[in-house]
């Protein structure tokens, strides 16, 4: 019991050290692209970060999709809605994008097997009570921001727009999609996708419904960048194909050309890591090992013990993803904790529960 009890004083102790000290962090002069990959937010870029470090020096429109799969959000979401807040408190626009048309296709990425058809009527709930749970996050983050950094976002960027794309499907048939999107689509390219190639070397291969889902993601890109300015999408590894396929469509349909005669790039992917468990499994609820963040799913203790749970060498990684704490203070804290004894892995739990529960 006494081991127990000092754990808890000594992790609550470095709770508080960490977050004094970080206090007054002021965002101003960080590059947003060289936080995120010391954070360990970025995977890949789909361009140059010297291109993309000077597109954002000037205020972007950027967008991370959540598939409705269930009707809560589940630490799966967290990273690419993490890097879309990062953007957030930096005075960019963001727009979460909940699938309320992809929804009902399914998307084949990182699946071994075809994704059962969803209700309709289930996927349209879902895409309600994920309009609150994308909401509740970001105003949860807010309040955890305001305490911890000073951000140059203004009062009127404070609430994202948060869209769901059956908004713009429903009224599409078959023939005008094919016309605006099938047109500029290369079926050798389709096949060459990762999440489509794995499939067809598979014994079930892959229906023509998920065969299509890129493009239906592609084509959200399309008219979120032509409607309301967006630039940037940012989505988990598994989505890099996706990804690429709206920046395709967006310099097929409209292409552009610099004063030199070159392409240029109109619209940029940022993809984070996927987060995994110890035998490299992705979290979510197709994986059936998703950790809601709604209490009423999974209870503050089963949340606060699946990061208890976490390896030692994985904590400094998690301080970083999770927490705005600044990236050269944890280190320095992690560092000067390297004492066996201590049990430095439950020190995410007491920000974490505080932010996202």
């Amino acid at each position: 019991m006494l081991p127990h009890l000092l754990r808890r004083h000594h992790s609550k102790h470095l709770v508080r050290r960490v977050s004094q000290r970080s206090h007054t962090t002021s965002l101003s002069g960080h590059n947003i692209l060289d936080d995120l990959k010391a954070r360990g937010l970025i995977s890949q870029v789909t361009s140059s970060e010297l291109k993309l470090k000077e597109v954002l020096k000037q205020s972007q429109t950027i967008y991370a999709g959540v598939d409705p799969t269930a009707e809560y959000l589940h630490v799966g979401h967290l990273l690419p809605l993490l890097s879309l807040f990062h953007f957030h408190i930096r005075g960019h626009n963001v727009i979460p994008l909940i699938g309320g048309a992809t929804g009902l296709v399914g998307d084949p990425s990182g699946r071994n097997s075809e994704r059962p058809l969803s209700d309709a009527t289930k996927v349209e709930h879902n895409v309600e009570k994920l309009r609150h749970a994308v909401l509740n996050f970001f105003n949860r983050a807010m309040t955890y921001a305001d305490k911890r950094v000073q951000s140059p976002s203004t009062p009127t960027a404070r609430v994202p727009q948060i869209r769901s794309n059956i908004e713009w499907f429903k009224g599409m048939g078959l023939l005008e999609f094919l016309r605006v999107v099938g047109v500029h689509s290369r079926v050798n390219t389709m096949l060459a996708r990762e999440s489509v190639s794995a499939r067809l070397e598979s014994q079930q291969g892959i229906s023509f419904t998920e065969f299509t889902y890129q493009l239906l993601q592609a084509y959200d890109f399309y008219v979120l960048h032509k409607n309301h300015q967006c630039s940037i999408q940012i989505g988990g590894s598994d989505q890099w194909g996706n990804i690429v396929a709206g920046i395709d469509l967006i310099n097929r349909i409209n292409p552009q050309v610099g004063s030199d005669g070159a392409h240029e790039d109109k619209a940029f992917g940022i993809t984070t890591p996927l987060l995994t468990n110890a035998s490299g499994a992705k979290f979510g609820k197709s994986a059936g090992n998703a950790v809601a963040l709604d209490s009423s799913i999974t209870s503050v203790f089963d949340f606060y013990q699946f990061f208890l749970r976490t390896a030692d060498s994985d904590v400094g990684r998690y301080l970083k993803i999770f927490t705005l704490l600044p990236v050269e203070k944890i280190d320095e804290v992690l560092q000067a904790h390297q004492v066996r004894s201590f049990p430095v892995h439950a020190i995410p739990c007491h920000l974490l529960i505080k932010c996202f529960s």
